[in-house]
């Protein structure tokens, strides 16, 4: 326990001999026993001899360093000043190959990246192919996708390992925009070739029409990442949540199926776009399964079971296999010739992929006049794929060793999308498959990425054409088996809700929404829902009454605890968030909780009880003595129920007396039945130890419940500021005549032994006797009969803070 200015009576420095001597003492038993190396209570036990400080105190004592705040001028130069050094650093900032292709270990790294490359680039080409029908785009658009924004993000990316191309969700979200855009309604054309007219749809103009639309967005994504890590605001995605981006990518993954389930079937739907159309797209799917082609369902669900029961395989005994199997090569071997040799499209009007372009088309021209009909999307689109990337890059980047930085990934996705949308390809983020082979296959820098950037070439110019019998059944039935992960982050709910509950709601409302909403809507939604439970969290926090571990300076919440003392007439408050106008409400209901009573129904009271006590002594039937205190027995004061104005009040105002003081005790029978509500306290502590924030409308509060308080004799104290927060509350004007910055102390233990030793200290005064000056023959109203005392202090203190402002 604090001493006042230490140990300085003979009694306490018996007691400070003793227990240190007792110490020492157990101290030398324990070395003899040598058990010096266990802890033990008695061992740690430690004495604080030092004064009691209030704020102004330690203010006079520890004198503030002054901050003098740097001029515009002065960071102007700091910021600008650039010498031969400085801008080398920028330059490896802005082009990491800088500093890791130097260090590059060629003898030791190269033969992993190779083997590791090669990997890649064969899964990477298949995976170009699937994730294309999710874009809704010619197949060979996907392997322009796998190629192009590898090259740029080599030299401008931070991660080693990340493998850069198509990834499912991101490519379903470009789907959604293209089929939105350019549906096949706007290229519907009249043909009678068989002599009947029928409505066909010209799919030569509408392939084009969509890759327009994927290059354009992916040109404005890249707009809209690059001016994000221009502008240092990659903290953004902090707001993405691991249960966000959990519910999120899980029901991409649904929507994913669905899309890719009717692949499988090859049966005839429409392309719905919006708000519950996962659920027209089921319906019409099952509305439609007669029609389904036999031949692609086989070959999709043999494609299926192989590639998840190898996958569980190479999973199982990755310790073992070096390289993983790579299945989905050998089955899209497979499954192109058994398509090209059985004619499967001719005979059984089997779905093939038809045709692959050989080679590179020219570079494209965005169509400037889409970006207003798609910046919404494109802003959703990129923040998603940005925050895939930097989630798996920093996985990888912690397990090697490295850092990545989040603004400069910005810039190189967006330069990489920029550069690939620019060559019609649709937005670039990371497969979390591909990455992971990268990763296993011994992959240790992007020469890695840039060697399966060259196995994608290889396919785009020599082997495309090879590959165009393949049954686009089966490369939709890759991308489902590749789905697997997504859809086991289900078990994370039951995980979250045993930790926290707010975060498995996150993440189911965010699911739910994805599905039913839309992706991009769902994302919104649940960004929305997220910081809304953040809200909420903060405006219900919880407000506890402390107590004091016994022998130390320690306090704890007492219904949380055994053994915990509370001082007799204080009660501790703490409050465990910032306090502002949101949950201002809270705090009053959790004082009024933990006191026992509300400080202005028990001031009302209490002028009730006046005024029938001045009519008693008025008419001689209540005596006081001398020194103003009762003389005659009391009526009984424990109901609670409430009492009506006497009528008589009101009579006779023009009474002239003389001015009694009396004492009255509140806590005892009072000489009237009104029933006054008992304070059992003197002293009020709020702990401000975890309050981090104020605003004007909390510090207006405060000096209300301070001054409801004070004038019911329960002193109000404040203990454990933050030198920030007392700043606030000093510039809200907390403090007036009546309200003096002493009342702030260091620590709750300073300011519990504040008032003992006022307590101790005091003149004999009792703080529970209230002094009351009443009229004899006077019916004028006591002071504080107006149970709105403080409006027009208010109304000053907003008079100043305006001025203030201005």
């Amino acid at each position: 326990m604090f001493k006042f200015r230490g140990p300085s009576t003979v009694g306490d420095r018996l007691v400070f001999r003793a227990i240190v001597n007792n110490t020492f003492q157990k101290s030398v038993e324990r070395y003899e026993s040598g058990r010096m190396d266990i802890p033990s209570p008695a061992y740690n036990q430690y004495l604080v001899a030092r004064t009691v400080y209030s704020e102004p105190v330690f203010q006079d004592e520890n004198e503030k360093k002054e901050i003098i705040p740097k001029t515009l001028q002065e960071r102007l130069k700091k910021n600008c000043s650039c010498t031969s050094r400085q801008a080398y650093l920028k330059l490896k900032t802005f082009f990491p190959i800088l500093d890791w292709l130097p260090k590059y270990r060629w003898k030791e790294w190269f033969v992993h990246d190779l083997i590791s490359g090669v990997s890649t680039g064969l899964i990477g080409t298949l995976q170009g192919l699937a994730f294309a029908l999710l874009a809704s785009v010619p197949v060979g658009y996907g392997l322009y996708s796998s190629f192009f924004p590898i090259l740029t993000y080599f030299f401008l990316g931070t991660s080693r390992h990340l493998s850069v191309g198509p990834f499912p969700v991101v490519s379903l979200m470009v789907g959604t925009v293209v089929l939105t855009m350019a549906p096949d309604e706007k290229f519907t054309m009249l043909s009678n070739s068989t002599g009947l007219n029928k409505t066909i749809i010209d799919t030569v103009a509408r392939d084009a029409a969509r890759v327009v639309v994927s290059g354009t967005l992916s040109f404005l994504i890249g707009i809209l990442q690059l001016a994000m890590g221009i502008l240092q605001i990659g903290f953004i995605v902090r707001y993405l949540a691991d249960p966000l981006v959990g519910g999120f990518t899980t029901a991409a993954a649904f929507q994913v199926f669905v899309s890719q389930f009717k692949q499988v079937l090859n049966v005839p739907t429409k392309n719905y776009n919006g708000v519950l159309s996962i659920i027209y797209t089921i319906i019409d799917i099952f509305a439609n399964i007669g029609k389904t082609n036999i031949a692609d369902l086989i070959a999709g669900l043999l494609t299926f079971i192989v590639c998840v029961v190898v996958k569980e395989l190479n999973d199982r005994y990755k310790h073992i296999l070096r390289v993983p199997i790579p299945i989905e090569i050998i089955v899209t071997i497979v499954a192109t010739g058994i398509s090209y040799g059985a004619n499967l499209a001719g005979k059984y009007n089997a779905g093939i992929v038809k045709t692959i372009p050989s080679g590179f088309i020219p570079p494209m021209t965005p169509d400037v006049s889409m970006f207003t009909e798609m910046i919404g999307s494109a802003f959703s689109i990129g923040i998603v794929g940005y925050a895939v990337a930097v989630s798996v890059g920093k996985v990888y980047a912690t397990k090697h060793n490295y850092v990545i930085d989040g603004n400069q990934e910005f810039i190189a996705f967006g330069i990489s999308n920029l550069f690939g949308g620019a060559f019609s390809c649709f937005c670039a983020t990371t497969a979390l498959s591909r990455t992971a082979v990268q990763e296993s296959t011994g992959g240790k820098t992007q020469i890695a990425g840039m060697i399966s950037a060259f196995i994608v070439l290889i396919a785009i110019v020599a082997l495309g054409r090879l590959l165009e019998p393949l049954q686009k059944s089966v490369l939709a039935a890759i991308v489902i088996a590749n789905l697997k992960g997504m859809f086991w982050q289900v078990g994370d709910v039951p995980r979250l809700w045993r930790q926290n509950k707010w975060d498995s709601v996150i993440w189911v409302f965010t699911c739910i929404a994805s599905i039913l909403l839309g992706l991009d809507l769902g994302l919104l939604a649940g960004l929305v829902f997220g910081l809304l439970t953040v809200v909420l969290r903060v405006q219900f926090p919880s407000c506890g009454s402390l107590g004091n571990v016994p022998g130390t300076d320690i306090y704890k919440e007492v219904k949380k605890y055994k053994n915990l003392t509370e001082v007799d007439g204080v009660k501790i408050v703490r409050f465990t968030s910032g306090i502002f106008y949101g949950n201002i409400d809270g705090l009053k209901s959790g004082i009024k909780s933990i006191v026992g009573f509300d400080a202005i129904r028990v001031f009302n009271k209490r002028t009730k009880a006046l005024q029938k006590i001045r009519k008693l002594i008025k008419k001689g039937q209540l005596r006081t003595t001398k020194n103003g205190v009762f003389t005659d027995a009391g009526t009984d004061n424990e109901a609670y129920e409430p009492d009506d104005d006497d009528p008589e009040e009101a009579e006779n105002p023009e009474v002239q007396t003389t001015e009694v003081e009396i004492k009255v005790d509140w806590n005892s029978d009072l000489p009237v039945k009104v029933s006054v509500p008992k304070v059992s306290i003197h002293s009020l502590i709020f702990d401000f130890g975890q309050i981090s924030f104020l605003d004007v409308v909390a510090v207006r509060s405060l000096k209300v419940i301070y001054k409801e308080f004070k004038r019911i004799d329960v002193e109000v104290y404040i203990a454990a500021c933050d030198d920030q927060v007392y700043k606030k509350i000093e510039e809200c004007l907390f403090f007036d005549d009546t309200i003096k910055p002493d009342i702030f102390f260091l620590t709750v233990h300073d300011a519990v032994l504040y008032i003992e030793n006022k307590k101790k200290f005091s003149d004999g005064h009792d703080p529970l006797l209230e002094k009351i000056s009443l009229m004899q023959d006077s019916k004028d109203p006591p002071e504080y009969a107006d149970v709105e005392p403080m409006e027009n202090e208010l109304d000053a203190q907003e008079e100043a803070l305006r001025r203030l402002a201005s």
